[in-house]
């Protein structure tokens, strides 16, 4: 009996060192953690229970009957994250490259089925050289698998990857179909095909980092939704995300222990919109004041930053947090803007997370680059998020809201629940001196001055649309947290029916 376990020991330790230790050393070389450590980091200690640790590949051509490691290539299983049960993949460089063959696919295609299957998140970490060449279409096929799956997945459990090093050609649209992706400065990459193919096809000379690294996926396309400085960082971070989020469709965020007095009151929100209605203030701050302790997990924060999305606490319960920000573009809606705004709302709407709205918007951004870029299109996609979301919607305007913009920022009109507004607040179709040149074509600059100056005093507040109910109240700002937390504690059992439908059609 004890050569057997003996034996046990001798193949764990063998599977355990992955592709040996000159390439796990030439991994560290890199600034980058095994697939091992990395799951380490990521889960509480002692808590991963591993899959398919003797897994081999089936292939017998290229002779590759003669290399048959252990686990091939990949790490699965499941543990948790602060005591809350988490599915993982790690993909293991130092074995074949981390490429994917046939049953590579299969080992992490069954921990997603079983992620779906008992209700938990799961988290890729993906470290991949691609499809494994001498399997062929095999491991196309494998792919195409974990695809499915990752469909499958969507809605139902949070899917989470973190790229940890090279992602290229197929291998990329399985984290472009998950939630949320983090990446690692100057150590991960994201393209569908490498800058040797687009010198051949289109003569372009670029890096790898140029064409799909960190910085230009967060600022520039949008596909990733965090920028870490190392491995440690990206998996912390991660940690802190999953705390944010419920484990699945059916079951609620969690609920965290918090000691920030829910009626605390800020004075210094009462200055925090300036006199003047052209100086930007930093809707950052805002958010931070509204929240427990002041904890904000922002997500894209590199891109579009005219809009602000992440999570909050209130009274130990996540919230989603949507608000324009005065500071870049002066607030304006524009494509990048909608298509961030409008995933995010989905998201939350998908996974029963209440979500705030904080609005300061002069409108959508004109031009021809926007008009020829289809803003129209991607604005109506925020607009669809919002009216299709059935979760608790608060909304709060804090300085002005015009136009189609005030119905597309979580407007009453769009069924949210608390419609508020600081007394600063303007709604109406446009500013007021476009409105009266407008209305007053033809007048002498003194009059249109003088007719201005009355269309503000009849239109520049709140209170005409409060008169129509479109606005529920009018609050100081200094008391926004305790309205804000009051309005989400009395929808905490909202319940909000729509038509059958098999899906909807949204505006892609």
């Amino acid at each position: 009996m004890k050569d057997i376990l003996d034996q046990l020991e001798q193949r764990r330790a063998v599977a355990r060192q992955g592709g040996g230790q000159r390439r796990i050393d030439a991994q560290h070389a890199k600034g980058k953690l095994t697939a091992r450590e990395r799951i380490e980091l990521l889960l509480d200690e002692g808590s991963f229970e591993e899959f398919d640790m003797f897994v081999t590949h089936r292939c017998v051509d290229f002779g590759m009957e003669a290399e048959k490691p252990a686990g091939d290539g990949v790490v699965t299983g499941w543990g948790t994250v602060n005591g809350r049960q988490v599915y993982v993949f790690s993909q293991d460089f130092t074995v074949m490259g981390g490429s994917v063959s046939e049953t590579h696919g299969a080992k992490i295609c069954k921990i997603m089925d079983l992620a779906i299957q008992n209700g938990a998140p799961v988290i890729g970490i993906n470290d991949s050289g691609g499809a494994r060449i001498q399997e062929g279409v095999a491991s196309l096929a494998a792919y195409g698998e974990v695809f499915q799956r990752n469909i499958m997945a969507s809605g139902v459990v949070p899917q989470i990857s973190l790229i940890m090093g090279p992602c290229a050609g197929g291998a990329v649209y399985s984290p472009a179909m998950t939630d949320f992706i983090f990446m690692v400065k100057d150590s991960s990459y994201m393209f569908v095909t490498g800058p040797d193919v687009v010198k051949t096809v289109t003569n372009e000379v670029v890096t790898a980092e140029e064409l799909g690294g960190a910085s230009t996926h967060t600022r520039k396309s949008s596909v990733a939704d965090g920028a870490f400085e190392n491995d440690v960082e990206a998996l912390a971070e991660a940690r802190r995300l999953i705390d944010f989020l419920p484990l699945n469709n059916r079951d609620k965020a969690p609920t965290r222990p918090f000691f920030d007095d829910p009626a605390r009151i800020e004075t210094s929100l009462d200055t925090l919109v300036p006199d003047n209605p052209n100086q930007p203030y930093d809707m950052k701050e805002l958010i931070l004041k509204i929240a427990d302790e002041g904890d904000f997990f922002e997500i894209q924060k590199e891109f579009a930053a005219n809009i602000i999305t992440g999570f909050i606490r209130l009274e130990g319960q996540t919230v989603g947090v949507v608000a324009n920000q005065p500071m870049v573009l002066a607030g304006c809606l524009d494509i990048d803007a909608s298509r961030k705004a409008a995933r995010f709302v989905r998201f939350c709407d998908a996974f029963e997370i209440p979500i705030l709205t904080l609005v300061d918007v002069p409108g959508f951004l004109p031009g021809t680059g926007q008009e020829y870029g289809g803003v129209i299109k991607h604005g109506a996609k925020l607009l669809f998020a919002y009216g299709e979301a059935t979760v608790p919607k608060v909304t709060v305007l804090t300085r002005k809201t015009y136009g189609g913009a005030y119905v597309v920022m979580a407007s009453k009109h769009l069924r949210a629940d608390f419609n508020y507004a600081w007394p600063t607040a303007e709604v109406a179709v446009m500013g007021a001196k476009g409105a009266t040149e407008i209305i007053h074509r033809g007048k002498s600059p003194e009059e249109i001055a003088r007719l201005t100056k009355e269309y503000e005093d009849r239109f520049a507040n709140p209170f005409v649309a409060a008169e129509k109910g479109f606005i529920d109240e009018v609050i100081m700002p200094q008391s926004t947290r305790r309205r804000v937390a009051r309005a989400f504690a009395s929808l905490r059992n909202k319940k909000q029916v729509t038509p059958w439908k098999k899906h909807d059609n949204i505006p892609l």
